[in-house]
C-alpha cells in the first residue's frame, strides 16, 4: 500500500463510521515487512494532515505494544527493523507536535521496558548529545523522551537490577541534568519580558521537575544530595515566582506557572516523605511559602491542582512530629483551619456548575477513593492528618465551626444551605479515622464525636423530607450513610434502607446516582459474622420494581455513549442480582429483555470500560442464578446478541462473551450440545482468535465446557486434532502454559483413552521437550499435577501404568528418570489443596493398583510410599464450596489490557474426587481394602520395600490398622 493510501486508512480508523473496515485493512497491512517504519514515515511528514499523523502515531504505539517482544523478551520484529526504529524514534519525537509526542513517548516506554538499558545502552548518550544550551523546542523533546523512560521507575520495588539501571542513567545524565536546570533558570531570568520565550522555557522547567521526581523516586542521587542547598534554593525560587506574562487567560485552565509549582510540590512531598535527613533543614521555608500560597491563591478552578499539591505537601510535613508541633496551639490551629482548610472545603460556584452541567464528573471527583486532585479531597486529608496528631485540639476547634455553620443555616435555610453542606462535610472529615475502605466505608471513628446523634439531629431530616430540600443536602445525607455504613446497626439500617431506595426516584442525576451507590454498597455490607446487614429476604420482594427502575435510569438516554455513562447504576443492578440470587427467576423475561437491548446498544460503540465491565458482571450473575432452571430460555435469548458481537469483532467484549457462553454451558452440564453450540465450536478453533492474549483464558474455559457437554460430537466432527493443535501452541508459550494444561486435562477427562491414545505419545514428547529445554517452576508444577491427574484415573482407563507405557514409548527408561527427578520431588512442593489431594490419591492408587510398581519398580514403590506419607503429614483440606462472589475493585483493573475475569461466574477449582472429604481415612480404607483383596500383598510389599525406612513402615502400618 502506498503511504498516501495508508495515511487515509489510518485517518479512517479514528472515524466510528469507518473504523471497522479500516482496522481490517490495517490488520493485513501490519503483516508486511517494515510496516512500523511506514507508520513513522507518515508521522514525520508534514505532507499528511495532523489527524493522519496522530492516527499513525496511535497505531504505531499500539503496534509496538503488541509486537515488540514475545513473553520471553525476544524481539518479534526483524532485528534490522528494531535497530531502525530505535535510530529514528528519538529524533522524530523531538520534532513532532506535543500531542504526537505523547503517543510516541508511550511507545518509547514500551520499548524501554524491554530493552533499556542493556539492549539500548546508547540511548542516554544519544539523549545527552541532543540537548542544547538554549533551544527550548529541542530540549523539551529530549526531556519528554527521557521522562517517558524514567517515569517507569515510579511504581517499581527496589531491586539490584533497578538500581543498576538508575545508576547507569545518573552516571551519564546527572551532571547534564543539573547543568540544564541552572541554564534554564538563567534563560528564564533573561527573558522575563518575553511571553513566548517564557512559555517555552517554563515548559522546559516543568519537564525538569518531572525528571527530578523520576531520578529521585527510588533513592536520593548523590549529585542532588551534594547540591541540596542550591537545589532547594531553585525550587523555592520558582515556588514563589510570579510573572503576569505567565498568567493563564481563563479561570478554568491551569497555565505553565501552575504546572511548574505543582511539579515542585510533588518533589517536595517525595523528599519530605523519604529524605528527611537531607531535606529536613530546608522544610521550614517551604512550609511558610506554602502557607502564603494557600492564603493568597484564588478559588478559581485553574488553581485546583496547585492548591491540592500544596495541601498534600503540608499533609506530608504534618506526618513528621517535629514539624507538626508548629501547629500545636489553639491560635495557630484556628488560623490554619479558618484560612486554609475551610476555604478549600466549601462549595464554590464552579462546583455547583459541575453538579448541574457535568453531574457524572462531579460524582467521580466527590466520591471517596477518587484519584482526582480536588481541593476538598486534599483539604480533608490535611485536616485528618492534623486530627491524627492533635485529636482533641482539632476536634474542639472544628466543632465550633460546625456549630457556627449550622446556626447560619438555621437562620435562613433557603439562603444558607451551603453552610449546612460545609458543616456536614466538616463533621464527616473529623468523625472518620483512617482510610475509607471500599467494602466497609469508615471502619474507625473519632471517639470524641457521635455520628448517630449528629445524623439524627442534623442530617436525617434531609433524607426523610419530601419538601423543597436542596439537592446537594440530599446528596450529603445519602453520602453520610454511605461513608459510615459499617457504623450503623442492622436495626438502624432497617429504617434507613427504604429512604435510600426512595431517592432512586429523584429527578436529580446526582441524587439518584448517589442513592444507587449507597444502595449497592450497603447490599454488599456484612457484619463480623459475615451475615448480610440487609436481609436478602427483604430485598427480593422489591427486586422487580427496583431493577425495572434502575434499567429505566440507565436507558434514559439511549445513545450509546450516554447510555453507558453511569457505571454506578449498572453496578447497582449487578449487586441486586447477586443479592436476590434465584429470586430473579420469576422476572427472567423482563431482565433478559433489558440485558439484550443494552448489550446491543453498547456493542455498537463501547465507550466506558467500567460500565460494560459491570454490565457483563451483572449478566454473569443473571446467568449464574437463572440459567440452571431455564437454560434454553437464556441460551435462545442471549445467543443472537453474543454471536453478533463475535461476528462484528467487538474486541472489547469478546473475552466477556466467551466467559458468558461457558457459564451458559456449565449451567446445564447434563444437556447435549445444541445446534447453537455445535455451530460455535468451529469458529472458536480459528487461530486468529487465539492470537489475542486476552481471549485465551476465556476460550480455554469455553472449549473445556464444550468438551464436557459434547466430546462425542466434537470427535465425530473431527475437531479433536485442531484442539490438540491449540494445546500445542499454548504449551510452548510460557505466558499461556497454564491454560495449555487446563485444556489438556479437559481433553483427558472427556475423551475415552482409546480416542486419545494415537496422540498421547506426541503430547508427552511436547511436554518432555519443554521440561528439558525451558522448564519453569510453574510448568513443572502443572506437569506434576497432570501426571497425578492421569495416574489417579484408573477407573477411567488411565492410571500410572498407562502413563508409564506411553512415556517409555517416547524413550525407553525415560519414566524412571522423570519420576525420580521431577515427579516425586516436585510433588512435595505442590501448594494448592486440590493439587495435593489429587497427588495423594494418585500415589495411593500407584501403591495399590500399579502392576509396574508391584513387579518392576520395587524401590520406586518404597519411594512412592514415603512421598505419600510426607504429604499426609500436612493433609490437604478442601474448603467447603464458598458461594460468595468476590468484590473486584475496578480501580485496580487495567481494562483493555489482557484478560478481565468476571467474578460472578468465576469457576472454582474442579475437584475430581468430591466424595473424598477426609483424605487420611480414605487412604487407610484404600490400603486396607487392597490388602484384603490381594491376600496381604500391600503389607508384604511394605515390609520388604521399607526396610530402610522403619519409621515409614510404622506410620503405614498405623494407616492400615485404622
Amino acid at each position: 500500500m502506498e503511504l498516501q493510501s495508508l495515511a487515509t486508512t489510518l485517518e479512517a480508523s479514528l472515524d466510528p463510521s469507518q473504523n471497522k473496515q479500516a482496522e481490517t485493512v490495517l490488520l493485513q497491512e501490519q503483516k508486511k515487512p517494515r510496516f512500523s517504519l511506514l507508520l513513522l514515515s507518515i508521522v514525520a511528514s508534514d505532507t499528511y494532515g495532523s489527524t493522519a499523523r496522530l492516527a499513525s502515531a496511535l497505531y504505531f504505539k499500539n503496534f509496538i505494544r503488541r509486537n515488540w517482544t514475545d513473553e520471553n523478551g525476544i524481539h518479534k520484529l526483524p532485528q534490522q527493523e528494531v535497530v531502525s526504529i530505535k535510530q529514528e524514534l528519538i529524533g522524530l519525537m523531538i520534532n513532532v507536535p506535543a500531542n504526537i509526542q505523547y503517543q510516541l513517548g508511550d511507545a518509547v516506554g514500551v520499548i524501554a521496558d524491554s530493552d533499556f538499558w542493556r539492549r539500548w545502552d546508547t540511548l542516554v548518550d544519544d539523549l545527552v548529545s541532543r540537548l542544547t544550551p538554549d533551544n527550548a523546542r529541542i530540549n523539551n523533546g529530549v526531556l519528554q523522551v527521557a521522562h517517558s523512560i524514567f517515569k517507569r521507575w515510579r511504581p517499581l520495588y527496589r531491586s539490584d537490577e533497578l538500581f543498576t539501571e538508575v545508576n547507569h542513567v545518573l552516571g551519564k545524565f546527572g551532571d547534564t541534568f543539573v547543568q540544564l536546570l541552572g541554564n534554564t533558570d538563567q534563560i528564564i531570568e533573561r527573558n522575563r519580558e518575553d511571553r513566548s520565550a517564557l512559555s517555552q522555557y517554563f515548559s522546559t522547567m516543568n519537564l525538569l521537575m518531572k525528571l527530578l521526581y523520576d531520578l529521585s523516586v527510588q533513592d536520593l542521587p548523590p549529585i542532588f544530595e551534594d547540591n541540596m542547598q542550591s537545589l532547594t534554593s531553585l525550587l523555592h525560587k520558582y515556588l514563589i515566582y510570579d510573572n503576569p506574562l505567565l498568567q493563564s487567560d481563563g479561570d478554568s485552565e491551569s497555565g505553565p506557572l501552575e504546572f511548574v509549582k505543582s511539579g515542585i510540590f510533588e518533589v517536595l512531598v517525595l523528599y519530605a516523605q523519604k529524605y528527611e535527613d537531607a531535606f529536613g533543614p530546608f522544610v521550614e521555608q517551604f512550609v511558610g511559602s506554602s502557607w502564603n500560597l494557600l492564603t493568597t491563591t484564588s478559588l478559581e478552578p485553574k488553581n485546583d491542582i496547585l492548591v491540592s499539591k500544596a495541601l498534600q505537601f503540608l499533609t506530608s510535613v504534618t506526618r513528621l512530629s517535629q514539624h507538626a508541633q508548629a501547629f500545636n496551639n489553639e491560635d495557630t490551629m484556628s488560623q490554619v483551619i479558618e484560612r486554609v482548610v475551610l476555604p478549600n472545603l466549601s462549595l464554590r460556584d464552579s462546583d455547583m456548575e459541575m453538579f448541574e452541567d457535568e453531574p457524572i464528573e462531579f460524582i467521580r471527583q466527590d466520591l471517596e477513593g477518587s484519584d482526582s486532585d480536588t481541593r476538598r479531597r486534599a483539604a480533608t486529608d490535611f485536616l485528618q492528618q492534623l486530627l491524627a496528631q492533635f485529636q482533641k485540639l482539632v476536634t474542639d476547634i472544628v466543632l465550633r465551626y460546625i456549630n457556627h455553620y449550622l446556626s447560619e443555616y438555621s437562620r435562613n435555610p433557603s439562603a444558607n444551605w451551603k453552610s449546612k453542606d460545609t458543616a456536614v462535610y466538616l463533621f464527616s472529615s473529623i468523625a472518620a479515622k483512617g482510610a475509607v475502605t471500599t467494602s466497609q466505608g469508615v471502619k474507625s471513628v473519632n471517639e470524641l464525636v457521635n455520628i448517630i446523634d449528629f445524623f439524627q439531629a442534623n442530617v436525617a431530616a434531609d433524607l426523610v423530607s419530601d419538601s423543597d430540600v436542596e439537592s446537594i443536602l440530599k446528596v450529603d445525607a445519602i453520602k453520610y450513610l454511605y461513608m459510615f455504613r459499617s457504623q450503623i446497626t442492622r436495626d438502624q439500617w432497617r429504617d434507613a434502607f427504604p429512604l435510600v431506595v426512595k431517592h432512586l426516584g429523584s429527578p436529580d442525576y446526582v441524587v439518584y446516582t448517589y442513592a444507587a451507590i449507597a444502595l449497592e454498597r450497603v447490599l454488599a455490607l456484612t457484619d463480623h459474622s459475615k451475615q448480610s446487614v440487609i436481609d436478602p429476604a427483604d430485598v427480593t420482594p422489591l427486586s422487580a420494581q427496583l431493577l425495572e427502575h434502575l434499567f429505566q435510569l440507565i436507558e434514559r438516554n439511549p445513545q450509546p455513549p450516554k447510555l453507558q455513562e453511569n457505571e454506578f447504576l449498572m453496578r447497582c443492578v449487578m449487586r441486586v442480582l447477586i443479592v436476590i440470587r434465584d429470586g430473579v427467576v420469576p422476572i427472567t423475561d423482563i431482565v433478559l429483555a433489558k440485558f439484550t437491548k443494552i448489550t446491543q446498544i453498547i456493542s455498537s460503540n463501547p465507550a466506558n470500560p467500567r460500565f460494560y465491565y459491570y454490565h457483563f458482571e451483572a449478566l454473569g450473575a443473571f446467568i449464574r442464578f437463572a440459567a440452571p432452571l431455564q437454560p434454553e430460555k437464556l441460551e435462545n435469548g442471549l445467543y443472537p446478541v453474543f454471536l453478533s458481537i463475535l461476528e462484528n469483532d467487538v474486541q472489547e467484549f469478546i473475552p466477556y462473551v466467551f466467559q458468558l457462553f461457558a457459564a451458559l454451558l456449565e449451567a446445564n452440564p447434563s444437556g447435549s450440545l445444541t445446534a447453537y453450540y455445535t455451530s460455535l465450536a468451529q469458529p472458536i478453533l480459528n487461530p486468529q482468535l487465539w492470537s489475542s492474549r486476552g481471549n485465551i483464558p476465556a476460550l480455554v474455559r469455553l472449549l473445556s465446557s464444550l468438551l464436557t457437554r459434547g466430546a462425542a460430537q466434537i470427535a465425530e466432527n473431527k475437531q479433536l486434532e485442531p484442539i490438540l493443535g491449540i494445546f500445542q501452541t499454548l504449551i510452548t508459550n510460557k505466558a499461556n502454559e497454564i491454560y495449555g494444561f487446563e485444556l489438556l486435562e479437559s481433553i483427558m477427562a472427556n475423551f475415552a483413552p482409546s480416542t486419545i491414545e494415537p496422540y498421547f505419545a506426541t503430547i508427552l514428547q511436547l511436554l518432555f521437550t519443554r521440561l528439558q529445554n525451558s522448564k519453569t517452576e510453574a510448568f513443572s508444577s502443572r506437569f506434576v499435577r497432570f501426571y497425578h491427574f492421569i495416574s489417579s484415573r484408573i477407573e477411567s482407563g488411565l492410571g500410572a501404568d498407562w502413563f508409564i507405557n506411553h512415556a517409555n514409548q517416547v524413550q525407553e527408561g525415560l519414566y524412571v528418570q522423570l519420576y525420580l527427578t521431577i515427579i516425586l520431588p516436585d510433588t512435595q512442593t505442590l501448594a494448592r489443596p486440590l493439587d495435593r489431594k489429587i497427588a495423594v490419591i494418585s500415589l495411593c492408587k500407584t501403591l495399590t493398583d500399579s502392576v509396574a510398581f508391584a513387579e518392576k519398580y520395587k524401590k520406586g514403590w518404597g519411594y512412592t510410599c514415603e512421598t505419600l506419607l510426607k504429604l499426609l503429614e500436612n493433609p490437604p483440606t478442601i474448603a467447603s464450596t464458598d458461594d460468595t462472589i468476590a468484590d473486584q475493585d475496578v480501580d485496580d483493573m487495567s481494562f483493555g489490557v489482557g484478560f478481565t475475569q468476571l467474578q460472578t461466574i468465576k469457576r472454582p477449582g474442579r475437584d475430581f474426587w468430591p466424595g473424598v472429604r477426609d483424605i487420611k481415612s480414605w487412604v487407610g480404607q484404600e490400603l486396607q481394602s487392597s490388602n484384603a483383596k490381594t491376600s496381604g500383598k500391600i503389607k508384604r510389599f511394605a515390609e520388604e520395600r521399607l526396610v530402610q525406612s522403619p519409621q515409614a513402615l510404622q506410620v503405614l502400618s498405623m494407616y492400615m490398622s485404622r
